[in-house]
């Protein structure tokens, strides 16, 4: 994409509007890693997120015929594509709930580091690429015992297919005069790529992770991501997504060895200086479970399964 705001919102609009329509069915997927049937409410607020910073810079600026919001700033496209990401993926990190929205942020945020990395480049199937693979990395570094089967094992076959894919793909890096048609079709066709490898990954989740298979499922967060990621393609394409299976829920009588026995889940963001998420582990570990630590030095989101939520917070 090129730095236009309005293309990007309407792929990030396109993302969440097709969760949006499947969110239910996502959420009747959710016994890992806790069976509290929310998972595909934490990534859509995620993304809700992402769309409010996306509506909060484009307020900021004005067309070249007019206003486009309510600001008398730059133009709409005078706003790089390095601040679009950085912006976005903060908003990401700071609207994420639950453990699956605090990985889709991170996600977001892995893909982001990619393209502030290339600055230059025009977005082509090369890029997305490279996107997605530091996207996949990022989301592994920020689980303590990642489990595959899961969303992250989602992400990562993504990324090996679309690497694996562009050396039979002809010439898919564009110029910086690339026609945006051409552009969108050369990205939707790589990501359409990802999804049906993606979907045959979430479907061998079962054979990974006891509790999925258990419970008759597949990973919620990983049909989630599948979902997003067809959202994007439509939204490219301006047409209806490609079809995904429909898939069934748990099953009444599914295990809870793997529940939280705490009875809040709590997120809050933490922001300074110099902070070092390592050093909220174990104070965090002693009230409860299901932790997550993420972000940078200035800002930190912490997820946590707690009885304690206050004294969470106080740390």
């Amino acid at each position: 994409m090129d730095p236009s705001l309005v293309r990007f919102r309407a792929v990030v609009e396109g993302a969440l509007v097709h969760l949006e329509s499947r969110r239910q069915e996502i959420n009747d997927l959710n016994v890992f890693p806790v069976a509290d049937g929310d998972t595909g409410d934490n990534m859509a607020l995620t993304l809700e997120a992402v769309l409010a910073e996306v509506d909060r810079l484009a307020a900021d600026t004005r067309s070249p015929g007019g206003s486009q919001g309510t600001g008398e700033g730059r133009l709409i496209d005078e706003i790089g594509r390095d601040e679009i990401v950085d912006s976005v993926a903060r908003a990401a990190l700071l609207g994420a709930r639950g453990n699956s929205g605090v990985i889709l942020s991170q996600l977001i945020r892995g893909a982001a580091e990619e393209l502030v990395s290339r600055p230059g480049e025009l977005v082509d199937p090369v890029l997305i690429g490279a996107a997605m693979a530091r996207a996949a990395q990022r989301a592994y570094s920020s689980v303590r015992e990642p489990a595959e089967g899961t969303i992250l094992t989602v992400v990562r076959d993504m990324a090996t297919c679309v690497a694996s894919e562009l050396a039979h793909m002809g010439d898919t890096r564009l110029g910086a005069e690339g026609d945006p048609a051409v552009q969108n079709a050369l990205i939707a066709d790589v990501l359409e790529r990802a999804l049906r490898a993606g979907e045959e990954s979430v479907c061998r989740g079962p054979e990974l992770l006891a509790v999925l298979r258990e419970s008759g499922v597949v990973d919620a967060g990983g049909h989630a991501l599948t979902v997003i990621v067809a959202g994007m393609i439509a939204a490219l394409r301006g047409s209806a997504a490609p079809e995904i299976a429909v898939q069934a829920p748990a099953r009444m009588s599914f295990p809870q060895h793997d529940s939280s026995t705490y009875r809040y889940c709590t997120n809050f963001a933490v922001t300074g200086r110099d902070l070092d998420p390592a050093s909220w582990i174990a104070p965090l570990e002693a009230l409860g479970d299901s932790v997550l630590v993420v972000g940078d030095v200035a800002t930190l989101k912490i997820h946590v399964h707690t009885d304690e939520p206050e004294a969470a917070a106080a740390l």
